[in-house]
């Protein structure tokens, strides 16, 4: 009996010497592999860049958990752009000669963006970015987005959002377009008034504000005196909140409203926002949950998220390009064994990768790939999916003010 038992024992603590083997084996090791970027951590675009630097915190330690990359643990070298582009593109410059990265990942903000991108071509890396808003100035070849917008958006953003306004109860028939003078913002702004045009709708007020205005007063009068059944609101961050603050103080409520890229926790918090639309790529609900990641991914974040304080713990268009771009970083790497740029790039090119948001290709103009562009609408105290129906969230339909 006591020599079975020795046995067991004997067997047990073996099995248990080669598990403890096995985790060793996987546990990174050696010299770290350094993703140096930066992000708005200050500034006017703080507010949304907290949700990029809590999602690349929340991956880089996963990712350490597990094999890091390479079998080497991941070194996340983040900087402080302050919103500024000139700010970027000097951090960008001491991260690749100073700090020696060996792979960037982008900062928020298209403009932001654009100067780390000269960055990278000077340097010849690979530039993974997930929040560039003009497709049609992303012409390095080594550049990806994860801002999954497909080539032209501002053809099909405006379009998606007005065929979604003419499936609801109230199609308008005159429209307002006030807008931030914010690049990729004003951007799509500019195409929003082309495509109204085109569509028949009478346009009876075009403003614009330099981007860190903070006084929409005169903008709110003028939209209240205009009287337009839709307004296309070009805001960024919390330009919205502002915007809206301003018509309540002029007892204005406005028609049904798009925002363009809000602070989306400010705004669901906002009972003036009810009913606000805005763009998105992902939201945290069917059908889009089945997405590679998104499960385990959201169960994190909204921990997290709490734990920050963050006003809208969960997982949305934000997040999702921002987790999107660490996936396709990650994938590059392990299918090539190797941290070489052009190697990368290649691979890149020539494959598709499976992320949160769907699967990515980057085998278009400029190395877009399919626009999976979606309009959100803030409904009983939740951002949901309500156009295209194949995407919105199961029941959800389009709500009018």
């Amino acid at each position: 009996m006591q020599s079975f038992i020795q046995k067991l024992v004997t067997r047990v603590l073996g099995f248990a010497a080669l598990v403890l083997s096995a985790a060793a084996m996987a546990a990174p090791s050696g010299t770290p592999v350094k993703v140096g970027g930066t992000l708005a951590l200050t500034g006017p675009l703080s507010a949304t860049a907290m949700i990029h630097k809590l999602v690349g915190e929340i991956y880089v330690e996963e990712l350490n958990k597990k094999n890091g990359l390479l079998g080497r643990p991941v070194e996340w070298i983040l900087k402080d752009d302050q919103s500024k582009p000139d700010m970027a593109r000097t951090l960008y410059e001491q991260i690749v000669t100073v700090d020696k990265a060996d792979l960037l990942i982008g900062p928020y903000a298209t403009a932001n963006i654009l100067s780390a991108m000269g960055v990278a071509q000077r340097y010849n890396k690979v530039l993974i970015h997930h929040t560039f808003g003009i497709p049609n100035l992303a012409r390095y070849d080594m550049q990806f987005p994860t801002w999954a917008t497909g080539a032209t958006p501002e053809v099909s953003g405006p379009n998606l959002v007005l065929d979604a306004l003419s499936s609801g109860p109230k199609p308008p028939k005159t429209i307002a377009i006030v807008t931030s003078k914010f690049p990729s913002v004003h951007f799509m702004s500019l195409g929003a008034r082309e495509i109204a045009k085109k569509r028949g709708l009478n346009e009876v007020l075009y403003l614009e504000w330099e981007f860190g205005n903070r006084d929409f007063g005169a903008i709110a009068s003028r939209l209240k005196e205009a009287k337009p059944d839709f307004i296309w609101g070009g805001v960024i961050a919390l330009e919205g909140m502002m915007l809206l603050d301003a018509m309540k103080k002029i007892d204005y409520t406005p028609p049904q409203m798009f925002h363009f890229l809000p602070s989306p926790g400010p705004m669901l918090k906002s009972p003036d926002a009810k009913n606000a639309l805005a763009m998105t790529i992902f939201e945290q609900h069917a059908p889009m949950m089945s997405n590679t990641g998104a499960t385990e991914f959201a169960k994190i974040y909204n921990e997290r998220a709490a734990k920050a304080g963050l006003p809208d713990i969960f997982v949305d268009t934000q997040a999702a390009a921002s987790l999107a771009a660490w996936q396709v970083l990650e994938a590059a790497v392990t299918a090539t064994k190797s941290l070489d740029d052009r190697a990368i790039s290649l691979w890149l090119k020539k494959n598709t990768v499976n992320t949160i948001q769907g699967p990515m290709r980057f085998d278009g103009v400029n190395n877009y790939g399919d626009d999976m562009t979606k309009v959100k609408q803030v409904q009983n105290g939740e951002w949901v999916v309500v156009w295209p129906r194949a995407s919105a969230k199961p029941g959800a339909r389009l709500q009018a003010p």
